[in-house]
């Protein structure tokens, strides 16, 4: 049997990791001694390996079923520790179950079941009611942003998962707040907490406020989205309906956009991910779903163009930006007599915006959609070398490429990016005849 650390050295250089931040030295040190951990720390500072790493240490290659639960409040965040796991290149199994997809998929791959389970609570809870694995073999449970579960209501499913997981001895809870109280269903007793939530980061946040004219906020949107030009943006509403009323508002503009809220399908909310992180938007419209836990690049622009409503959110959608040492902004959009919220205490700096700014220029970018993935033995390297030898394009004209299980996504020059579909409408990779079409 591996040596424990040597897993841990082999799996940080598949992941290309030189060495660990000091939360992740820290939980790795904590856990190995301590059976509730408590880990505070910002949205994008390394949480997701902060826990895996320990769980890694914990696993036994001897043992069969489950051996590690990890509980996720949503399906992005849930895909994203899966891939992390699997890109640790580890020989023990990972699968992720969410709602959103069948869930007889699920059980044929509970035919052998995954050492390391992830998924979202009532998807968890439907399985372990109907039998699908053997919930009695989990040793590790993780609450990855925990308090996010319970604000979203998912406290009877999390409740009831606890319950039928009664040979748990190792708990690990994750957030990006402070939570005042531990409900005591979640029987996390005398935890050490590790706190991380003063990161340095903080300081290189600027908070910005910009006033509309009367009660309608579009204009003064439109004119902030020209004034930060084509950097990251994500704009914040507070409900589904809102973020579509926008957007509608924001074609007729000929804003370039995209959307993101937990009313989409599962499938379009992953495009548009994709097509965020790899530059063909630059521009997300979304709900506080974006928040946390979700694979986007650091982000130069938070805007409020609805106000949160509660100092979690504000903290949440703030912590997109400025991490990594990174510089970024926060504005709040206000109407004539809006008032700015208690919890939000600093002092933002009050802008004028020109009504005459011109539109950002659109991305660079723009996605090519394959149908070919993982599944069909397609990978990075056949995709590169189909672009440019028959889709006339040079290495420099191809972005960000991800391969999915029965699909593809590349990042084209915006430019090059419909003639190169058009020469390559009918392609085959490795003998399979693909779609190629520009991704929608």
């Amino acid at each position: 049997m591996q040596k424990k650390e040597d897993l841990v050295s082999k799996s940080l250089k598949h992941l290309g990791i030189k060495s660990l931040k000091e939360m992740q030295e820290a939980s790795i040190r904590t856990t190995d001694t301590n059976d509730n951990v408590i880990l505070l720390a910002p949205t994008g500072s390394g949480k997701t390996l902060g826990f895996l790493l320990p769980i890694l240490k914990r696993l036994n290659p001897k043992r069969k079923g489950v051996q590690a639960l990890i509980i996720s409040p949503s399906r992005e965040l849930s895909v994203q520790i899966e891939n992390v796991f699997r890109a640790m290149k580890t020989d023990f199994k990972v699968n992720a179950f969410y709602g959103g997809h069948a869930m007889k998929v699920e059980k044929n791959s509970l035919l052998e079941p995954p050492t390391v389970l992830v998924g979202t609570p009532g998807r968890i809870a439907a399985h372990i009611r109907q039998e699908t694995f053997l919930a009695t073999s989990i040793k590790t449970l993780v609450l990855d942003e925990f308090d996010k579960s319970l604000e979203l209501g998912f406290q009877d499913d999390i409740r009831y998962i606890i319950q039928k997981t009664p040979n748990v001895y190792s708990k690990i809870f994750t957030s990006a707040t402070r939570s005042e109280n531990i409900p005591s269903f979640l029987m996390m007793k005398d935890p050490i907490v590790l706190d991380f939530l003063n990161s340095k980061s903080a300081s290189k946040l600027r908070l910005r406020a910009v006033k509309a004219t009367g009660t309608d906020k579009l204009q003064t949107l439109i004119e902030l989205i020209c004034k930060v030009g084509g950097k990251s943006t994500l704009v914040f509403c507070n409900h589904r309906d809102a973020v579509d009323r926008i957007s509608e508002l924001l074609k007729e503009k000929d804003v370039v956009h995209d959307v993101f809220h937990g009313g989409l399908e599962q499938h379009i909310r992953e495009r548009a991910l994709i097509k965020y992180r790899n530059g063909s938007y630059n521009v997300l419209i979304t709900t506080d779903l974006a928040s946390r836990g979700l694979d986007i690049p650091i982000i130069k622009n938070i805007i409020h163009y609805q106000l949160p409503l509660s100092r979690d959110a504000y903290t949440h959608r703030n912590g997109r930006t400025a991490r990594m040492d990174a510089n970024g902004f926060s504005y709040l959009v206000l109407a004539e007599e809006e008032p700015i919220p208690d919890f939000i205490t600093e002092e933002p700096e009050m802008i004028e915006l020109n009504e005459s700014n011109v539109m950002p220029e659109p991305p660079k970018w723009q996605t090519l959609y394959i149908s070919g993935g993982k599944k069909d033995k397609i990978n990075k390297i056949d995709i590169v070398g189909l672009l440019l030898k028959k889709g006339g394009l040079q290495k420099d004209d191809l972005g960000l490429i991800e391969v999915l299980d029965h699909s593809s996504f590349v990042a084209v020059n915006r430019t090059k990016a419909f003639k190169a579909m058009m020469q390559l409408k009918k392609s085959k990779i490795k003998k399979l005849t693909v779609k190629i079409a520009l991704s929608r």
